[in-house]
C-alpha cells in the first residue's frame, strides 16, 4: 500500500481547518454527517462549536453524535439533546443523535474479534462523513483520535458496550471495565473498518492536536492539558492520521509529552492502530506535508 498523505499545520485556527480539508481534494457527496465529540458536562477540553463552525458550514454538514454507554449527561437521547443545547452545538447547527431511534448492524466479515457493529440507526440517512477528532489521551483506549471516533463514536449506546466488552452479548455495565485490553482495542479497529466500508471512500478526517490532556472529552472531571498544542492534521486515511499524531507527540521536545505517552503506552493504545493496519483499510506509512 502506498504512503498516505497527511497534511499538517502548526497554526490552529478555523481557517486552517478549511484549508487542510481543501488540500484533500475530496468532494463529500449528498447529505454530510459531521462527527464531533459533544463534550461531557464539566469537561473543559473539548473542541468548541464556534471553532468548528466554518468547516461544518463549508461542507454543509449535520452534526452527529451517539449516546454513551456510561452514566452521565449523554446516556439518553433526552439528556444528550439538552447537553447539545447547553454546549451550544444546537445554536449553530442541525444536530442528530444517531441512535435516538435505535441502531442497526454493520457486518464485519473480516473482523478479528467482532463480526458486527451496532451503529446509530440514523447513519442510514447520510451519504458521506467528515470525522472531526480532538486528539488527546483516553482512560481506557490510551488515546482518542480518528479511529476512536469511527468506532466508539459512531456506535450506538448498545454498540459501545459491545465493543468495550470485545463482543460479549448482553454485557453488563461492569463488564466494560474487565474485558481483555488488546481484544477491546482490536474490537475498536474492527468496528472502525465497518464504518469506512459503509461510506466507501466518501469520508475524510481532521485531527486537532490541542488541549491535550491524558483524559478524554468524555470525562466530566478531566486533567488539564499536559503539553502545548501541536497543530491540525487532515487525511483520507484514518490509520495514517492517528499514527502521525502519535509520532508528533513522541518526537516533541515538550517535557509534558511523557505524561501523555505514559497514558497511551500503559493502555497499549498504539495497538488499535496496529490492529487497524492489519485489516487493510489504511496504512501506518504516511507522508507528512506541512503547510
Amino acid at each position: 500500500m502506498a504512503k498516505a498523505k497527511v497534511y499538517f499545520t502548526k497554526n490552529i485556527n478555523s481557517e486552517n481547518l478549511i484549508k487542510l480539508y481543501e488540500l484533500l481534494n475530496v468532494n463529500l457527496q449528498g447529505k454530510v454527517a459531521v462527527k464531533v465529540h459533544s463534550g461531557e458536562r464539566g469537561n473543559q477540553n473539548y473542541l468548541r462549536p464556534e471553532f468548528l463552525k466554518p468547516i461544518i458550514e463549508y461542507v454543509n454538514g449535520t452534526v452527529v453524535e451517539c449516546n454513551t454507554a456510561y452514566d452521565g449527561a449523554r446516556d439518553t437521547t433526552e439528556k444528550h439533546v439538552e447537553l447539545m443545547k447547553e454546549h451550544e452545538w444546537s445554536n449553530y447547527f442541525n444536530v442528530d443523535i444517531l441512535d435516538s431511534e435505535g441502531d442497526f448492524v454493520l457486518d464485519i466479515p473480516n473482523g478479528k474479534v467482532i463480526k458486527k457493529n451496532y451503529v446509530g440507526n440514523h447513519l442510514k440517512n447520510y451519504d458521506s462523513m467528515l470525522v472531526l477528532s480532538h486528539f488527546k489521551g483516553h482512560p481506557m483506549g490510551g488515546y482518542g483520535g480518528a479511529l476512536k471516533q469511527l468506532s466508539i463514536g459512531i456506535a450506538s449506546s448498545k454498540g459501545k458496550r459491545y465493543i468495550h466488552c470485545a463482543g460479549k452479548e448482553n454485557a453488563s455495565y461492569e463488564d466494560m471495565f474487565h474485558a481483555d485490553q488488546d481484544k477491546f482495542l482490536e474490537s475498536m479497529a474492527d468496528a472502525a473498518s465497518s464504518v469506512v466500508e459503509y461510506f466507501k471512500g466518501n469520508i475524510a478526517y481532521i485531527n486537532v492536536m490541542c488541549n491535550m490532556s491524558v483524559d478524554c472529552d468524555c470525562c466530566n472531571v478531566a486533567e488539564d492539558p499536559c503539553m502545548k498544542d501541536i497543530g491540525i492534521l487532515a487525511s483520507t486515511d484514518p490509520i495514517a492520521i492517528d499514527q502521525a499524531c502519535i509520532d508528533l507527540v513522541t518526537n516533541s521536545t515538550d517535557p509534558g509529552k511523557d505524561h501523555l505517552l505514559e497514558r497511551i503506552n500503559s493502555r497499549h493504545g498504539v495497538h488499535t492502530i496496529e490492529a487497524a493496519s492489519n485489516l487493510d483499510f489504511g496504512t501506518r506509512e504516511y507522508e507528512l506535508i506541512e503547510i
